[in-house]
């Protein structure tokens, strides 16, 4: 019956997200009735649940979520405490990709995942501005670090141990050396996603991080102007050439929404994202609006009075985020670490 049932559930669609459920099921034969789905859907359990119902004609049906270790790279060991890595990475600077990296980590957190940032971008480091003022890291030991709890997002950034207005002065080995010191020796905490913020750009940083370290799965985010676009397909093409998939594409600031009148104007153009996903068969994760809300909140560290609220911008935020994360599921699993020990989130 649970092997009838798993056949059946993968061929529905999720109404939320518009992917089928392939690949994402999970179904014993001892507990035919109870289901899981490899993403976190909290907050969306009953549209969920409902339309699988309506469809396999099961009335007592329990689905939970469980979110599994995938698979990465050959040869690249994982980090301890962190079961999958998304980069967040664009082409050029300006795209709002720091933002973005917030809105994912916010949402994802909100649909009952375990979520960390690791802010990435050594010259710019924008992380500790948008999560809020929570401290600094801790050094129990003096060897490692225990990363600042945003609001319940870990968070590790150079800017928490550098002032905001000193600039990094370094050279690329050093940078390098900074970064795998932070992703390695930081004490991430039974994290379901690690999201990192890489610098723009495809330069020797980038192509560092996305080689040694064991990048799950990543997002490119681009603005609809054509500009945007050509750079950000460098990005597609840097992590083609290094094997590491790509969920697909977020538009940021596709149209200005008028706080007075709510008119919507595409003053950075359209259709970017679409010659992208025509171009390299991807999918657009979704668009986010050029806010004035998103701009203030950010730039006062208060990202949950954006994505926290229920909101339209709020909403389109969520469906991103599940987007995201059910793509990722459909990712081959990592069964040596996924075993019965590891904890289970179920909703």
């Amino acid at each position: 019956m649970s092997s009838e049932l798993k056949q059946s559930i993968e061929g529905i669609t999720n109404p939320l997200t518009g992917l089928s459920y392939q690949s994402v099921v999970e179904a014993k034969d001892d507990a035919p009735h109870n289901v899981k789905l490899r993403f976190p859907f909290e907050g969306f359990e009953n549209e969920i649940t409902q339309s699988i119902q309506d469809i396999v004609g099961i009335d007592n049906l329990k689905i939970n979520s469980v979110i599994k270790t995938h698979k990465n790279k050959k040869g690249i060991e994982p980090i301890k405490g962190v079961k999958n890595i998304i980069a967040v990475a664009s082409g050029k600077g300006g795209v709002g990709k720091s933002t973005v990296t917030v809105m994912l980590a916010k949402t994802l957190q909100k649909l009952g995942a375990s979520v960390a940032i690791l802010d990435a971008d050594i010259y710019g480091p924008s992380m500790p501005r948008m999560l809020g003022d929570y401290g600094k890291p801790g050094s129990p030991d003096n060897k490692s670090f225990t990363p600042v709890n945003a609001d319940g997002i870990q968070s590790m950034s150079l800017g928490y141990m550098i002032d905001e207005e000193a600039p990094a002065i370094w050279r690329g080995s050093m940078i390098t050396k900074a970064l795998m010191q932070m992703v390695g020796e930081t004490r991430w905490d039974n994290v379901d996603y690690l999201l990192i913020d890489l610098p723009p750009g495809t330069g020797d940083i980038q192509l560092t991080m996305v080689q040694k370290v064991p990048v799950t799965a990543t997002v490119v985010v681009t603005t609809p102007q054509d500009i945007s676009m050509i750079d950000a397909q460098k990005a597609f093409a840097m992590f083609k050439k290094v094997d590491i998939p790509v969920l697909g594409v977020i538009e940021n600031m596709s149209v200005f929404q008028c706080p007075n009148c709510q008119h919507e104007s595409h003053i950075f153009g359209q259709g970017a994202a679409d010659k992208m996903l025509k171009k390299f068969d991807t999918n657009l994760l979704g668009q986010l609006p050029l806010n004035i809300n998103i701009r203030q909140n950010m730039d006062e560290g208060h990202p949950e009075n954006v994505w926290g609220t229920n909101s339209e911008v709020s909403d389109t935020g969520l469906k991103i985020a599940l987007k995201t994360a059910q793509l990722l599921a459909k990712l081959p699993v990592n069964l040596n670490l996924n075993n019965p020990s590891l904890q289970l989130h179920n909703l």
